[in-house]
């Protein structure tokens, strides 16, 4: 049985030009709380995260919401959450979602939601984590990202022993067995001996 109880989503506050995306996160959120994964993400109201985090609740799920206070202030949380941790800024928003999650996953999304899934490749890049990583590439949304990585790696700027580390499904449906397929390997891997950087 997969450990994976709790999964930060990264995603826009906009539901996109694509009902493809809302949808995606509808159903993601509803096969989360089916299986009784916990929710982490950053307590908006608004977009593809107000439309994950009620898809979780009206499902029978758990929700944690972590805003900072800045946006507390405009309004934009969504009060249902389960749970809502307000924090002093961005910085200490993040570090909680990090702490309180077993994977990530990735909607589409705009420069917030890029900034903080390239953080956490960041991380696993430097050893600093080992938790899976999956970006729902939702009509095709983050194929960019994943040609401009290569065309690093190519350019010789993610070098041999840094790769970075994650997983890429073109169905929703496919997010969470990824997540949970990743953490088996990395399980064994760790168990085997390697260090968090070879993962």
């Amino acid at each position: 049985m997969s450990e994976i109880r709790s999964i930060c989503v990264f995603c826009g506050s906009a539901l996109g030009a694509d009902p493809a995306f809302e949808a995606a996160a509808r159903t993601l959120g509803e096969t989360m709380a089916r299986e009784q994964i916990r929710l982490v993400y950053g307590g908006g109201s608004i977009g593809l995260m107000g439309t994950v985090a009620r898809a979780v609740l009206d499902g029978g799920g758990t929700v944690l919401g972590v805003i900072p206070q800045f946006l507390v202030d405009r309004e934009v949380m969504l009060p249902e959450v389960s749970e809502l941790v307000v924090t002093q800024d961005m910085h200490q928003r993040k570090r909680i979602m990090f702490e309180q999650c077993d994977a990530f996953v990735t909607l589409p999304g705009g420069i917030g939601t890029l900034e903080e899934v390239v953080e956490q490749m960041t991380w696993v890049q430097l050893g600093q984590h080992a938790k899976p990583i999956v970006l729902a590439d939702i009509g095709g949304f983050w194929h960019p990202l994943a040609e401009l990585l290569e065309h690093m790696r190519r350019s010789g700027f993610i070098r041999p022993g840094l790769e970075v580390s994650y997983s890429v499904v073109g169905r929703i449906e496919d997010v969470i067995p990824t997540a949970r397929a990743v953490q088996a390997q990395t399980r064994i891997a760790v168990g085997a001996g390697l260090p968090l950087d070879r993962l």
